[in-house]
Parts: structure tokens; sequence; C-alpha cells
């Protein structure tokens, strides 16, 4: 007889995509969220709900790196200005989305990759670095 453990019990289940959203509208809000937590604008917790644990974690770091920086120069934080060129997105497996996130700011085009993966009924991004 097999036991499951309570962890086992409680990890997250994984999501076909016949069976979850369209991932775009996500990709977009992710991005949006992610370019305002790193311009100081919006605090990474408002993210929690779609990133994966290292995500999140990765986002909160790179979001200290971001704000040590503006006040080494003295910079306040500003709302971004940026305007999304493209979304490319492919499923590699089933409940998986691959995608690169073109956006253009003022001073320069930077890409987005985002990593999808089918949670509990819901999109979940396990991976995400603004380039």
């Amino acid at each position: 007889m097999m036991t499951t453990t309570l962890t086992e019990y409680f990890a997250p289940q994984p999501t076909s995509a016949a069976r979850l959203p369209d991932p775009v509208p996500l990709l977009r809000a992710l991005t949006q969220g992610a370019l305002e937590v790193l311009a100081g604008v919006r605090e990474v917790d408002q993210l929690a709900r779609w990133l994966s644990e290292d995500a999140f974690r990765a986002m909160a770091t790179r979001a200290n790196l971001s704000a040590r920086a503006r006040s080494a120069r003295g910079v306040a934080p500003a709302r971004p200005s940026f305007r999304i060129l493209s979304i490319r997105d492919t499923a590699p497996s089933d409940g998986v989305v691959e995608a690169v996130v073109i956006v253009a700011g003022p001073g320069r085009t930077r890409a987005v990759a985002v990593r999808l993966e089918g949670l509990d009924g819901r999109w979940r991004a396990s991976s995400f670095a603004v380039l």
C-alpha cells in the first residue's frame, strides 16, 4: 500500500493547457507588473500569486538591487512608460508555455522571457527574466 505524505498531498498539481485560459493576457499583465516592480512603483508581493517561489525570490532580489541603485543615484521611483511590441509564445509540452515579450521604452527595447506552467487550474510563472 502506498502512502502519501502531507507535502506530496499539498504539492501543486499539473493542469492541462486545455483546461487553462489564454496565457497572453497574463503575459501582458506580468510584464507590466514586473517592470513596475523594478521601477519601484509596485510591490513585488502583488505578483506573488502568479509567480513560483523561485521566480518570486528572483524578482524580489532584482527589485531590491534596482531600489539600491536608484537610491545611490538619488533617483525617485517613477512609473515606467513602455509599449509591448510583440509576444511570441510556444508550448513545448502540455500545460507549459514559454514566451518572449518585446517591450519598447523611451531609452531602450527589452526582452522579457517567461515560462508559465499550469498548476492547480491556473498559470504560474516558474521562470521570469527581464533582459
